[in-house]
């Protein structure tokens, strides 16, 4: 009985909050951009959204939270009244799957790599955050999976969706309308803002490198690029970010090889030089740099027990 009281006393406390992020999303606007081609970009709260509308009705990308489903429809009602046939997921993050249950039971088939629905199915820990994410119920897990590389042909478009290894996490795909020339890219790219590197999930700041690195064939000087999170962007953005991660990447890996520990790194400030243009987001420059800490370190600690080995 005791223990019981102990948890309706958590869940009383628990509801004020509950209740004021309800009332959050619900005050949240959706709004459509149109991108190229048959392509929108729709911004609300959360993953950026592609979605293509045309004869062959709505193939959407992302689906950001579940209470914002409504006002979600509402924005792509207004591109074009017809029901989405596929959402692709391009991780597993709860900003971009969240509408996967809602979508799913109006008729949309749920696509997404084999780890996505694999990460979805079981309770996930993220370290750095010290933060547990539960288990998704049955209705917002993915039907229809694949390992490297699926292909739809939608609106006279072809959609080709690629999974790129141990970037953001271990389940990233990105996007290519050929026709439209519109590339999104999921959470590799976070336009203005230093990224979330989700080690707990296999990401590595090295493999978000290595992914956009092999989009340079796909990318030319009037592709359009929907980012993860920021506004819409071109090559020529998505190349100055990736030079930055690079640059700050090395700065703190040959530190590491130096036998700096992760205060004397952040005391160093390698971010210092970009902090204007992209540390006013979700990650404060020194976070961000705790964060690569701990990615490149592991790195390194890899590498060491290799040579040791040998």
């Amino acid at each position: 009985m005791r223990a019981m009281r102990g948890i309706l006393v958590a869940l009383a406390a628990a509801l004020p909050a509950v209740a004021a992020a309800q009332e959050a999303m619900e005050e949240v606007t959706v709004t459509a951009e149109p991108v190229a081609g048959s392509v929108w970009m729709l911004v609300g709260r959360g993953g950026n959204i592609a979605v293509s509308a045309g004869a062959d009705g709505i193939f959407m990308i992302d689906g950001q939270y579940a209470p914002l489903t409504p006002a979600i429809s509402e924005a792509i009602t207004r591109i074009q009244d017809a029901p989405v046939r596929f959402l692709l997921n391009t991780h597993w993050h709860g900003d971009h799957t969240g509408g996967n249950e809602n979508f799913g039971r109006a008729g949309a088939v749920i696509v997404a790599h084999d780890n996505v629905r694999e990460r979805m199915s079981k309770d996930q820990f993220r370290e750095f955050f010290q933060r547990e994410s539960p288990a998704s119920p049955p209705g917002a897990l993915p039907v229809v999976t694949f390992s490297a590389d699926l292909t739809f042909h939608m609106n006279d478009d072809t959609v080709h969706a690629f999974h790129v290894p141990n970037a953001h996490t271990d389940g990233d795909v990105m996007v290519r309308f050929a026709a439209a020339d519109v590339v999104h890219t999921g959470d590799i790219y976070f336009n203005g803002l230093y990224p979330l590197v989700d080690v707990s999930s296999g990401g590595s700041v090295r493999g978000m490198i290595d992914a956009i690195d092999g989009l340079r064939l796909h990318i030319g000087t009037e592709t359009r690029v929907i980012p993860g999170h920021g506004p819409l962007s071109d090559g020529e953005a998505l190349f100055a970010y990736r030079d930055m991660l690079q640059d700050v990447a090395d700065r703190i890996e040959a530190m590491i090889d130096e036998g700096k520990t992760l205060e004397e790194v952040v005391a160093a400030a390698p971010t210092a030089g970009y902090d204007a243009e992209w540390g006013g987001g979700f990650l404060d420059p020194p976070t961000w740099v705790k964060m690569l800490y701990q990615d490149l370190s592991r790195d390194a600690g890899t590498a060491s027990g290799s040579a040791a080995a040998r």
